[in-house]
């Protein structure tokens, strides 16, 4: 179906801005299926902070390389649905593969992120890491654990050294008592 010149520019403004602000990008075909398990994908990535839209093959292809963005050519061939991942990429891939499991019709093509090519099986990767504030509560946890380390390191002597002395003061009082 041809769009008007004017429409056409409109999509391509529309695509632009989606795929600059996106941390990610994730691919998928949909040849066949029906409009509600579209619309319970739609739902699922936009609770991740996504939006999942079906867009027209030239013009997300023309995007992309506006954009730089360099994949595989048969990502953009048949029928294209993208997901943009504007906040977490892997819980908005984890929203998206979730959602694709018992149905046979939606398959996963590839993304991109970071300015590199994902194929399916490291998109499947990334929905299967951790989402955001676990990973940052893993990383500070991490980084905390050394300086707990140190400082229990650092009072051990100080502690030591205090049972001694009270060690010594309960031994004088006690001939003191007797």
């Amino acid at each position: 179906m041809a769009i008007s010149k004017e429409r056409k520019e409109a999509v391509l403004a529309r695509y632009s801005d989606w795929v600059k602000r996106s941390e990610a990008v994730i691919l998928v075909e949909y040849t066949g299926t029906k409009m509600k398990a579209l619309d319970a994908i739609r739902a699922k990535v936009r609770e991740t902070g996504g939006e999942f839209h079906i867009v027209k093959n030239t013009l997300a292809r023309r995007v992309f390389a506006d954009n730089g963005m360099e994949f595989p050519s048969d990502y953009l061939v048949k029928s294209t649905a993208i997901s943009f991942a504007f906040k977490d990429p892997a819980a908005t891939a984890k929203a998206l593969t979730e959602s694709l499991k018992g149905n046979d019709f939606i398959k996963v093509k590839g993304g991109l992120m970071a300015g590199k090519s994902l194929n399916p099986a490291q998109v499947k990767a990334l929905s299967d890491m951790p989402p955001l504030p676990v990973m940052r509560a893993t990383l500070l946890g991490v980084l905390q654990a050394p300086a707990g380390k140190l400082v229990r390191t650092l009072a051990e002597p100080a502690r030591g050294l205090a049972a001694v002395i009270k060690a010594h003061a309960e031994q004088q009082e006690a001939p003191a008592a007797a």
